[in-house]
């Protein structure tokens, strides 16, 4: 008798047709936590928008939109076929796909709309499970608002077209469109994220307020912006100034790409090089304040660091789990097995602490508290630091889970673990986040007076958390010193952080399982060590999502 040797058996089916924000269970209490204040209408508005989006984003046809934006990455067109410099960039239809539904889900609009922040971060948390290259152009046009606000004239005229939910690609006025992207250009390649060896120079024109530019920036993304947030060197020194790519009269505004970056991850979004000359730009802010001009704009672009790896590690797990719960080995399936679970649980623990912790820090820009802006001053670096950090491990080990089948381009996780390093070195490596809280310490006592109120709510509650911020407590005591052994500081801070968040509302066997092996002191090095006696089932039971 003949026998199939094509049967396929033993696969986990395709993880599509689910609602990705609906199915995660610690992104919707955060949600329902922090718009509680709010009317109830407003908290039943948001939950259609977020499980529409969530539908969405489960969808086969998103996931496709994923594939292809990265399988055909941008291509760069320095000039038309006469010879003219053009200096555009051509993107995959996938791509213009997924950025339309970025903005027209709102994901550039966060400044003044009731609980705009919490919405926002979900929405992003959500979308950015799809495809995390989009969402370089939507994290800076939404996080340029505050440095705009710098100057009242420039934001009466730019921040209705960047909070406008309508995706217009090409090149053409602003004016012009009924809604505009905005991108940023602060590093130059003999500097990094030193920007004050910066050499580009910024020389006054006759008008107040506008200057020619000429000089470079090594690292620029998403090119085909309408605007763009640079720093250069005016005579007063370094001040931020507004390129628009196309002028008010329709002309090209001088931006020229020299090429594009060819990135571990991150390739359906362009990343370029660009050189200025003589190319018109609006000051934004006065001379010589062009770091403190434009870092509300980093503070913001840092949080969506943070909830962009938490969406890859949400992503990861949620893989994770749904293919250990169909596939079968060792006479059951994978997910009933002790150390794969142990392993599910781990993951798990890190992924909730994640959300739970960028969901906190989105509220606290809705708040109008002055504790809860001296926190963010402290922990954004923080959580930036410790929560991109940790995606890449996080990730490996999700795609270890699916075994063979992980290690191929069409399970989706390598692209997810070239992903993961991103948000690590974006907006500043962890040497700058953790140089950052250090500044922060040592020059604002608000900040710390803000987060030990913060994680002193939990105080109490769990002996291995009062334990955790009683050793913190010591460390923080000598700052003289303390430059070396930065990192393991702001790691703890994080940790702390993340501990009090959990214990306050996740559920007792997520906060206990926290609690015992990330600041009990019996956690191993790799994920799955987990202690001996929790619950890690119910753990592992609220990452589980039914397509």
């Amino acid at each position: 008798m003949a026998t199939s040797t094509h049967t396929v058996t033993n696969q986990a089916p395709p993880l599509v047709g689910y609602d990705v924000f609906t199915t995660d269970r610690p992104l919707v209490e955060a949600v329902e936590r922090h718009l509680a204040p709010e009317p109830p209408e407003l908290l039943d508005e948001v939950r259609e928008e977020l499980a529409l989006l969530g539908r969405t984003a489960g969808s086969d046809q998103a996931r496709r939109w994923g594939e292809q934006a990265n399988a055909y990455p941008p291509v760069l067109r320095t000039h038309d076929r006469y010879g003219n410099r053009i200096d555009e960039v051509e993107f995959h239809p996938a791509w213009h796909r997924l950025l339309g539904k970025a903005v027209g889900s709102g994901l550039t609009n966060a400044w003044g709309r009731p609980g705009g922040h919490v919405r926002r971060a979900a929405g992003f948390l959500v979308w950015s499970q799809v495809e995390a290259g989009n969402g370089c152009p939507v994290s800076m046009t939404h996080a340029a608002v505050p440095a705009l606000r710098t100057d009242p004239a420039l934001a009466a005229e730019w921040e209705p077209r960047l909070t406008s939910q309508v995706y217009e690609p090409g090149l053409w006025p602003a004016g012009h469109k009924p809604g505009a992207l905005f991108g940023m250009g602060m590093t130059e390649k003999q500097g990094g994220s030193d920007v004050r060896t910066n050499t580009t120079r910024a020389v006054p024109l006759a008008v107040d307020g506008e200057y020619e530019l000429t000089g470079h920036k090594w690292f620029c993304s998403a090119p085909m912006c309408d605007g763009f947030l640079v720093l250069a060197q005016a005579p007063g020194g370094l001040t931020c100034f507004l390129v628009p790519r196309v002028l008010d009269d329709g002309t090209r505004n001088v931006f020229a790409i020299q090429r594009l970056k060819d990135k571990l991850g991150n390739r359906s979004n362009a990343s370029s090089e660009v050189e200025f000359d003589g190319t018109w730009a609006r000051r934004v802010g006065d001379e010589g304040r062009g770091v403190r001009t434009i870092i509300g704009m980093v503070a913001a672009t840092r949080l969506d660091c943070v909830l962009g790896s938490a969406a890859l590690m949400r992503q990861a797990l949620t893989q994770a789990v749904h293919h250990a719960s169909y596939r079968s080995a060792f006479g059951g399936p994978l997910v009933d097995k002790p150390l794969m679970r142990n392993v599910l649980a781990d993951l798990a623990l890190e992924s909730e602490a994640a959300t739970v912790l960028g969901m906190r820090l989105a509220a606290a820009y809705d708040s109008d508290g002055e504790a809860d802006r001296a926190l963010l001053r402290l922990a954004v670096p923080a959580a930036k630091y410790w929560v991109a950090k940790r995606c890449t491990p996080m990730v490996a080990e999700a795609l270890e889970c699916l075994g063979g089948n992980g290690y191929v381009e069409e399970s989706g996780m390598p692209r997810l673990l070239r992903e993961s390093p991103l948000n690590s070195i974006w907006e500043g490596s962890g040497n700058v986040q953790a140089l950052d809280v250090l500044r922060a310490l040592q020059r604002e006592p608000g900040a710390l007076d803000a987060y030990l109120q913060e994680v002193g709510r939990a105080r109490g509650a769990d002996h291995r958390l009062d334990g955790a911020i009683k050793a913190m407590l010591t460390e923080l005591a000598d700052l003289e010193t303390v430059e070396v052994r930065a990192r393991r500081l702001v790691e703890r801070m994080a940790l702390v952080l993340q501990g009090a968040l959990l214990v306050r509302w996740a559920p007792p066997e997520v906060a206990d399982a926290f609690c015992a092996s990330r600041l009990g002191g019996d956690w191993g090095s790799a994920f799955g060590t987990l202690p001996y006696g929790l619950d890690l089932a119910a753990v592992v039971e609220r990452a589980r999502v039914e397509a």
